[in-house]
């Protein structure tokens, strides 16, 4: 299997494989393929022989799709997948000893041997009460997987015991030695006026963290005000202006 990452604003991520070789994405990520190429859409698909129905439940629960696919081919072929929104593409190796923890639109695809799964939260609240829906995905196993992540990306290197403070939405990976809490905005004016949401993901070192500066829902509510509705185009003029006036 080769893998080719293209473009700097909108990359595009190009997997070519041999025969016997395949790759494996959520339902719905294909971009384009080229080649002969085959294709097998099951729940079970990535996942243990534990993993079963419960497995793939608690992948959707995690953000992901019920359903995964498998592309194969008897000769050669290549299927593409792109970003969802500006950012970048970064390749993660696992080899047993190392999970990761991604953000619930970050999974692109990965090699057979590598598993996704849900990331339980040592508190509830965290994806109950999170602004940006605070789902988060483990990969674990052997293999190459592939992550996006939105807008700029800051890394930091967390030494034993020592946190950071992060808005959830932009909290893109980390590694899964890194420990996840919660904690609310200090300040009672700023829990009800600052707009930032109640709480903060707060990480434990040790580990790595990749932080996002754009989230998904922040770029749709940036948009909003710009998107003609079909209400808005079947009122004319008027109500166009209204949409936009907003």
């Amino acid at each position: 299997m080769e893998t080719q990452i293209t473009g700097q604003l909108a990359p595009v991520l190009t997997v070519s494989l041999g025969h016997g070789e395949s790759v494996i994405a959520e339902s719905g990520e294909l971009s384009w393929m080229g080649g002969d190429m085959a294709l097998e859409t099951g729940r079970s698909i990535g996942m243990s022989q534990k993993g079963g129905l419960f497995g793939a439940a608690k992948r959707a629960i995690g953000g992901g799709t019920f359903w995964m696919t498998r592309y194969s081919t008897p000769s050669q072929g290549f299927v593409a997948f792109s970003v969802k929104a500006p950012g970048e593409i970064r390749e993660l190796q696992l080899d047993g000893s190392r999970e990761y923890v991604v953000h619930r639109h970050g999974f692109m695809c990965c090699e057979e041997g590598v598993e996704l799964g849900i990331f339980l939260q040592q508190k509830l609240g965290v994806g109950i009460f999170g602004r940006e829906g605070f789902l988060l995905q483990k990969l674990s196993g052997n293999g190459k997987a592939f992550v996006e992540l939105h807008g700029q990306v800051v890394a930091f290197k967390l030494d034993p015991g020592q946190t950071l403070r992060v808005h959830p939405g932009h909290l893109g990976l980390f590694e899964a030695t890194c420990s996840l809490n919660l904690t609310t905005v200090p300040g009672i004016r700023n829990k009800l006026f600052g707009g930032d949401g109640l709480f903060l993901a707060q990480l434990t070192g040790p580990g790595e963290v990749w932080l996002q500066s754009i989230t998904l829902a922040g770029l749709a509510h940036a948009l909003q005000p710009y998107i003609v509705t079909e209400t808005a185009a079947e009122g004319g003029a008027a109500a166009v202006i209204g949409s936009l006036l907003k």
